[in-house]
């Protein structure tokens, strides 16, 4: 939240809120939990599969 809004409620920023939705996401693939590949090329094919696994699940 903003601290120059003073309105009542609560209302999340929505592109961090999107970036955190995206991460919570992420997180439900066991691989990207933690940092098992030892080179950067496979961890960055393994985020970019969970990403195709993702969109191919919400159509």
């Amino acid at each position: 939240m903003r601290s120059d809004e003073r309105k009542p409620g609560f209302k999340p920023v929505h592109k961090r809120y999107i970036v955190e939705r995206t991460f919570a996401w992420f997180d439900n693939n066991r691989r990207l939990s933690r940092n098992y590949e030892f080179l950067m090329e496979t961890l960055e094919n393994m985020v970019k599969l969970s990403a195709i696994k993702l969109l191919l699940k919400k159509n």
